[in-house]
């Protein structure tokens, strides 16, 4: 999905409003493997993704890596809480397939925010979709079964299973990379 369609889908813009927000934006094209912000530096872009898969992990103290999310096509990615608040970020995000994006600065976007109520109307509206989408993770991996959680990662990311190493998706879901074979050929 294009940026400016996608932009549509939630908030009415008229066509030169479209046109001066989408002009932010730089488009890139970002290889497989590739580290866009790591753990400790503060996230300096929002991206929105028009091809590939990123996802966002961090490390424990063994040096063993959790998944926290996967960002797919059509939907906005950054570490949010370092891109808002201008922190280090908890995060790593990695591309994990060749990718093009749309990326826009803070700085950018803060000056859209400002310049467009329908900006922040839409902040808003993408802020809740994914807060509603991080308790829902969150309230699957507390209270469902390991089946039900694969279930309800296959409903938010249904050809997931083409893009992503399993053991990436058996991290995300909280379940060792055995636990998830199973369930896979139940």
């Amino acid at each position: 999905m294009e940026l400016s369609d996608f932009l549509l889908s939630l908030t009415p813009f008229d066509s030169d409003e479209l046109k001066d927000i989408t002009s932010h934006f730089e488009e890139e094209f970002i290889t497989k493997n590739t580290l866009l912000i790591e753990q400790g530096q503060v996230c300096k872009k929002l991206y929105y993704i028009k091809k590939g898969m990123v996802r966002s992990y961090y490390l424990k103290e063994d040096g063993k890596e959790i998944t926290q999310w996967f960002f797919s096509v059509g939907k906005f990615m950054s570490s949010v809480d370092s891109f808002f608040q201008q922190r280090p970020s908890l995060y790593y995000l990695e591309t994990l397939e060749d990718s093009v994006v749309y990326s826009i600065p803070k700085e950018k976007m803060d000056l859209l925010f400002s310049k467009y109520h329908k900006m922040e109307q839409l902040g808003r509206l993408a802020s809740i979709e994914m807060l509603t989408k991080v308790v829902n993770k969150l309230n699957a991996i507390q209270f469902q079964s390991a089946r039900e959680r694969y279930e309800y990662m296959l409903a938010e990311f249904p050809d997931i299973s083409h893009h992503v190493p399993l053991g990436y998706i058996a991290s995300y879901l909280g379940m060792t990379s055995e636990t998830l074979s199973r369930i896979r050929r139940g």
